[in-house]
């Protein structure tokens, strides 16, 4: 009898009442509903040779599974990349929509998808939503700038047969948090072992859509140790280790930044040859002063590194061109700073691509070279965001380089200083959204 009545009352919970999702202060920012929409950006907004993509944001609805069905088979485009930007939901739906990923060899990234036509500061509210849900594609741009995936919002991503996760969003998991509703008034003990089922069936299916998804089951080893009222978000290691993104050199997009001095920069987070562990460089390049622009490279230094290295950077369309040299240290980073010429800069705005090279003195005069190439893509644009913006701050004259060279990097807490030690440039992204 006891255990028809507990039958009953697991099939009478509702439907979707396993969730994993943010607190309410990290849900702030998004709609409640997952919306999904196509939009269409500057050239190259979503890397070389791509201006479209498609935008899934907002809660995971008990409904958003059939809704984004219904939008995605009217997309014939498969190789249209899915940026996502979601504080979690509904773990069941997010399941149902992997598994349609899946089987259109989704390319999926996470991102943040800024509609033009919205009001300044606002993407939720209710006129920007219907714009958003108009037919045809919306102008938009796009950045990966605190972007984030959390919770529900990873099952969903993990559909994607290609996955990436930017430097600088965030990829955020945890357990779930388990509702059940019963009719009437049953005994205690009949809650307990309904919920102990509950669980117990819920970490064996997320165990196997792990494993389905091509995932290593450390993510779900990781998952059942992060409470509820936490959240992990994954390192770089960890989203190299379990699968997940799988690049060997990871990526922001060239950003402006405005302030008393502006500044546009890229990070990037490179494997080490010698195991799965990466480390964090960043390039910088500052307002034109008396026609040179100042440039600054940092990088981690390996714990064990001794030596000094040696960093120099090319452009592509003229391997001739470089700037770099012997490199600073700053505690845990090396960091070169100087300044080009307009031929140089030139030069790299014609560039597809940036060649960096590293090299470390060995004994008997010998040295270690590496060698890696950084992304051009959007460099211009963003080149031209940053004269306006020299221009704009120009009231207030900088002072000559290097002096007050090393400015707040957005998303770490304090700010670089010349005479003390760098920040955490390989400190994770906030998890929750930019105001």
């Amino acid at each position: 009898m006891l255990a028809r009545l507990l039958l009953l009352l697991v099939l009478l919970s509702l439907p979707g009442a396993l969730r994993a999702e943010g607190t309410p202060a990290e849900k702030a920012g998004f709609t409640s509903r997952l919306t999904i929409y196509l939009a269409k950006g500057a050239p190259d907004a979503c890397g070389p040779g791509c201006d479209r993509w498609i935008a899934i944001e907002g809660e995971i609805d008990r409904d958003a599974a059939p809704r984004i069905r219904r939008f995605l088979a009217g997309v014939k485009d498969l190789q249209r990349p899915i940026y996502l930007h979601s504080p979690g939901g509904n773990v069941e739906q997010s399941y149902d929509i992997a598994r349609l990923l899946r089987s259109r060899k989704a390319i999926a990234r996470v991102g943040r998808t800024i509609v033009t036509a919205c009001a300044a500061g606002t993407q939720v509210d209710a006129a920007c939503q219907k714009i958003k849900s108009g037919a045809g594609e919306v102008e938009a741009e796009l950045t990966t700038y605190h972007a984030m995936c959390n919770s529900a919002c990873g099952y969903l991503f993990l559909g994607a047969t290609s996955r990436e996760v930017a430097p600088d969003a965030a990829l955020a998991v945890h357990n779930s948090r388990l509702i059940l509703k019963f009719s009437g008034n049953p005994p205690p003990e009949v809650v307990a072992e309904a919920r102990r089922r509950r669980i117990a069936g819920a970490d064996r299916d997320r165990a196997a859509f792990i494993v389905a998804m091509g995932v290593s089951r450390e993510l779900d080893a990781l998952i059942r140790t992060v409470k509820f009222e936490n959240l992990h978000v994954l390192t770089r290691p960890e989203l190299y280790r379990f699968g997940i993104d799988t690049r060997p050199l990871a990526e922001t997009m060239w950003r402006l930044e405005k302030g008393a001095r502006p500044f546009i920069s890229k990070i990037a987070a490179v494997k080490k040859d010698s195991d799965a562990s990466f480390r964090t460089m960043e390039w910088r390049l500052y307002c034109e002063n008396k026609k040179r622009v100042p440039l600054m490279i940092a990088g981690e230094i390996d714990a064990a590194a001794t030596v000094k290295k040696s960093i120099l950077m090319a452009a592509s369309a003229d391997l001739s061109k470089q700037a770099g040299g012997p490199a600073v240290r700053f505690g845990k980073f090396e960091v070169w700073s100087g300044a080009v010429e307009p031929d140089m800069v030139k030069a790299v705005l014609a560039s597809h691509s940036l060649q960096v090279r590293e090299t470390t003195p060995e004994p008997e005069g010998k040295a270690d070279t590496t060698s890696f190439n950084i992304d051009t893509t959007g460099l211009t644009s963003v080149w031209t965001q940053l004269g306006t913006s020299c221009t704009a701050a120009a009231a207030d004259p900088a002072k000559s380089w290097p002096a007050n060279s090393l400015q707040p990097t957005p998303w770490t807490d304090s700010p670089w200083k010349a005479s003390g030690t760098l920040p955490n440039v390989k400190a994770t992204p906030a998890a929750t959204p930019a105001p």
